[in-house]
């Protein structure tokens, strides 16, 4: 009968744990002081649940919508940088291009906006002595302006083949605002992209939209090998049920990151990955003269997706 008692008491506690509340505590505890604005946006911004308003105390609110035409360039313009031996950054103050070369020519993750693909992306690979007309696959995370802006200028230009999720190309299909990209490759889960002596892994992890993909990219740091993780998409959508799928994703991809060992995380924006701040550090690195800061161990790369993970199940427990 002890043992019946011990174990109903368990189940009770376990089952009282299961609240927002719980789940947003064990964000914070992931999140620690690396991933803050990650666990600031996954948990209080925009989804369901309506947390505390659905803002943390202390949280800017959102801008008003942009105008129409382009932002002012001095908004959003960033200088390229290299983060690896074959890993660059060619995206905007906001919003990332990352950029992998080969033996055989360049992979971009991502395009941005059509407004800004020529000077971010194609006018920064030359300031780092790289050539757009060298990029041969565009894999396009998922379709949103910020990320598949950029593709139809690079298809038009240097015939850069462009990659989406089958679900993904239906939504681009159905959209009938901004620059698309024509309907080219379309991924396949578990799907190996190789380009002479690179080899890329896409999973779909839908959520963020129906076919999210979040890859894994082999990379060197002067020369000794590392695993980058790339989480396709952060933000959360109004609807539960989107929101359950992104929680499956996420909890996916740890177990495929904590596999595979990746001890890099990045985003395809720089406020979660915490570009903002190893960018400016690694533009005044010396090769070999500090420990790249994008390199944080499986356990730190783990930790970014269970903050994804923790806060929206927040959410979905806070809509009920």
């Amino acid at each position: 009968m002890h043992v019946a008692l011990g174990l109903l008491l368990a189940v009770s506690t376990l089952a009282a744990q299961d609240t927002p509340e719980a789940h947003i505590a064990a964000a914070k505890t992931a999140a620690g002081e690396d991933f803050q604005s990650l666990f600031q946006f996954q948990c209080y911004g925009p989804g369901p649940g309506g947390l505390r308003g659905g803002q943390a105390p202390g949280t800017p609110r959102a801008s008003a919508p942009r105008q129409p035409g382009p932002p002012d360039r001095s908004t959003w313009y960033a200088e390229p940088v290299k983060v690896f031996d074959n890993l660059y950054f060619l995206g905007q103050s906001e919003y990332s291009v990352w950029a992998i070369t080969t033996s055989e020519g360049i992979i971009v993750l991502d395009t941005i906006f059509d407004y800004s693909v020529e000077d971010e992306v194609v006018a920064g690979m030359k300031k780092l002595g790289l050539d757009a007309a060298d990029i041969k696959y565009a894999i396009v995370s998922h379709p949103h302006p910020d990320h598949d802006g950029g593709a139809r200028f690079l298809q038009e230009h240097y015939g850069t083949r462009v990659i989406m999720s089958p679900a993904d190309w239906d939504v681009l299909d159905r959209r009938t605002n901004g620059t698309k990209p024509k309907r080219d490759i379309e991924a396949t889960d578990g799907q190996k992209l190789t380009l002479g002596d690179t080899t890329l892994t896409l999973f779909i992890t839908p959520g963020h939209t129906p076919g999210t993909i979040s890859t894994v990219i082999p990379v060197k740091d002067n020369g000794t090998p590392h695993l980058a993780a790339l989480w396709g998409g952060v933000g959360l959508n109004p609807d539960t049920e989107s929101v359950k799928n992104y929680i499956r994703s996420a909890q996916r991809f740890s177990g495929i990151v904590r596999q595979a060992g990746a001890d890099i995380i990045l985003s395809n924006h720089t406020d979660w990955d915490r570009s903002k701040i190893n960018l400016p550090m690694l533009a005044k690195r010396a090769p070999g003269s500090s420990p790249n800061p994008y390199i944080v161990r499986n356990a730190k790369v783990l930790n970014f997706l269970k903050v994804a993970e923790e806060c929206a199940t927040a959410r979905v427990l806070g809509a009920r």
